[in-house]
């Protein structure tokens, strides 16, 4: 497949006789233009070790390892690793590993290749279904990451890159801009995907923060934003309260101490602000449990 044009997936697609899976979520991309634009945006070079998710029939994967000094391309489903390896077999550059990324440690696959680089980057066109479970899981647990080119829904691409004050800030945009510099790329058409996607995309660029950079997460932070973020229609103060039943008046006493009014919504709040908010409300309600119900 040299371009990724309709005719050429569909023929690929028919000459492997494979059949999507709406399980995994797939959806090939089939437009060059879009598939460039990943590329300037992902900014590669021979320094750099990229990690790709769900390469799929690998419109981005020849692009990839063209550029890049090495491309790791985790692959869920058998019949697509089948053709992967039929179509990049020769390829030095590329390492094919058929896994499920949720149950993988990145980390500890790029310490496989024994190679040192200059940078790890992750690019990917992800299925909608795991993108929030795996930019968290990577976000919280690998130390070898650099940044992530994702190609996501338009709706959650708008949450990830969201900032204080706007409708899309929420719980998930505080986690991110905590771990992150996130920029909002540019959208993408549904007509650019075989099957057509029922919902727009977007490329998003998430620089991950120098951990000299990030204010000290306390115990509990996490479970305090999604509960901040709770009832977006409340307060802060409320939803504090209703989540850790604490008194609202003491509370409120808190916030303004903090230099807030007492009826700030957390929307308003910059994630830095939240971080510090966390720490001292469990400093002052040392009874209270670090870890609540709640979700991004």
């Amino acid at each position: 497949m040299e371009k990724s044009t309709p005719k050429a997936v569909k023929e690929l697609l028919v000459g492997h006789g494979l059949r999507l899976k709406k399980r995994f979520g797939q959806n090939f991309l089939i437009d060059d233009g879009i598939l460039k634009k990943i590329m300037r945006t992902a900014a590669l070079d021979e320094d750099t070790l990229v990690i790709e998710i769900g390469p799929g029939l690998g419109s981005l994967t020849r692009y990839l390892f063209d550029a890049a000094g090495h491309v790791l391309a985790i692959e869920i489903d058998d019949n697509l690793v089948e053709v992967l390896e039929e179509t990049f077999g020769d390829v030095k550059n590329l390492t094919l590993l058929h896994e499920d990324v949720l149950k993988v440690d990145l980390d500890e696959e790029i310490e496989k290749l024994d190679k040192s680089y200059g940078k790890v980057v992750v690019v990917a066109n992800l299925p909608y279904y795991i993108t929030t479970p795996f930019i968290t899981n990577c976000l919280e647990k690998s130390e070898r990451i650099d940044r992530y080119v994702l190609m996501v829904q338009l709706e959650v691409a708008r949450r990830l890159t969201a900032r204080p004050s706007t409708k899309d800030y929420n719980a998930l945009s505080v986690f991110i801009h905590y771990h992150t510099e996130a920029e909002f790329c540019f959208r993408v058409p549904r007509e650019v995907f075989i099957p057509k996607p029922e919902v727009g995309s977007a490329v998003i660029n998430l620089k991950v923060k120098d951990r000299h950079d990030v204010p000290r997460e306390t115990s509990g932070f996490h479970a305090f934003i999604r509960n901040a973020f709770a009832q977006r229609r409340k307060t802060l103060v409320n939803n504090l309260h209703s989540a850790y039943g604490v008194d609202k008046v003491e509370t409120g006493d808190f916030l303004e101490k903090m230099g807030y009014d007492r009826n700030i919504r957390a929307e308003r709040i910059e994630p830095d602000g939240l971080v510090d908010l966390a720490r001292e409300f469990f400093a002052m309600n040392t009874d209270v449990p670090r870890e609540n119900k709640g979700r991004r």
